[in-house]
């Protein structure tokens, strides 16, 4: 089983030395070749993403909005529309008009590159970490006290238990839950008749499924319903804000997932708008320090190893697996785990 453990430290120092160069010159080039566009008239762009980094882009988008304006003197707007992210991608296919997605999920790119090649097939290799700029991770939060002693995943499957997850189907959150568990599953049990078994048991206890990450949060916090929240770490943060510190707890379980969140430019939309360049711009923007800091502020984990170690206490060391390495890549669990009739289907007819 591959495991990797996230560490301020060390683990993208190298990578990170190259890229973030790579991203300070592409952001830079962006940004000035878009000078001539930026001068005929103000550019509004759209970033569809998903329902949790709302206020990580509130913050965002102004400060690119300032870099651009320094550079052009006119005004740059970006707008955001937020909510599950496989959601948000099926909206897309639709007919909203992104310049660009921010997902959580590779999938919810993928399959609008596959559905009408909305995206480039290569939009992995457009920034750097396949166009990755930061990371979270899945992590347990309890109430005060945590007054049923969770510790790990092996207590979530205790009988009378609640636990509040997003459904995943609908949502990126929910699907890195699930597969999260499923990881932990195939560790403890070594099978994947085992790793099927925990998680069947796990999906017992959960009452209600939202349809993103941040209506589960709601559920939990303000319906007071569940005895454990499963979400993304920044989702803490975001409930501390709301509710006040010490009412709940973060627990970080043994094994979880590494959940990088993925950028695009919608071609097809950006080239029809003449907002291609902006669009590049936005995203490459995301790399640089000034945004990376954002990103760690917001309890995301950011690519930056010096912005990392700044703020090491926010993001201790955790172990996690990739789906490609463990779970043979995201092409493979939606048509083993996500399809229609597929694993989780099967799993939610029999509860």
């Amino acid at each position: 089983m591959s495991v990797s453990t996230h560490h301020p430290a060390a683990e993208f120092a190298s990578r990170f030395t190259r890229a973030l160069h790579w991203a300070a010159l592409a952001g830079s080039f962006l940004l000035l070749s878009a000078i001539v566009v930026f001068a005929q008239t103000p550019q509004t762009i759209l970033n569809v993403s998903y329902d949790v980094s709302r206020e990580l882009y509130k913050e965002i988008n102004p400060a690119f909005a300032k870099a651009g304006q320094a550079k052009t003197g006119q005004t740059i707007t970006i707008n955001q529309s937020h909510g599950g992210s496989s959601r948000q991608a099926l909206s897309v296919i639709g007919g909203l008009d992104a310049d660009v997605v921010t997902m959580n999920q590779a999938p919810d790119i993928d399959i609008l590159v596959e559905r009408g090649g909305l995206v480039s097939k290569d939009w992995r290799k457009a920034f750097p970490f396949d166009a990755a700029p930061y990371s979270s991770t899945t992590i347990f939060i309890v109430r005060k006290g945590n007054p049923k002693g969770l510790k790990d995943w092996s207590d979530l499957v205790r009988p009378g238990l609640q636990v509040i997850v997003p459904n995943p189907k609908t949502s990126g959150n929910g699907r890195y839950t699930y597969l999260a568990a499923w990881g932990y599953g195939l560790k403890a049990k070594g099978s994947d008749a085992g790793a099927r078994e925990f998680v069947s048991a796990l999906f017992k206890n959960v009452p209600v499924l939202d349809g993103g990450g941040r209506g589960a949060t709601t559920t939990f916090a303000q319906r007071d319903i569940g005895d454990v929240l499963i979400t993304f770490e920044n989702e803490f943060s975001a409930l501390e804000k709301e509710f006040g510190e010490g009412k709940f707890e973060k627990i970080y379980p043994s094994l979880s997932v590494d959940a990088s969140a993925p950028v695009a430019v919608v071609e097809s939309v950006a080239n029809k708008r003449k907002t291609n360049e902006v669009a590049k711009a936005y995203l490459a923007f995301l790399f640089t320090p000034e945004a990376q800091e954002i990103i760690a502020r917001h309890q995301f984990r950011p690519r930056d190893p010096a912005v990392l170690a700044k703020h090491a206490q926010s993001f201790p060391p955790v172990q996690t697996f990739k789906v490609e390495d463990l779970l043979g890549g995201w092409e493979n669990v939606q048509k083993v785990h996500f399809a229609d009739g597929a694993i989780y289907d099967q799993i939610m007819a029999k509860r």
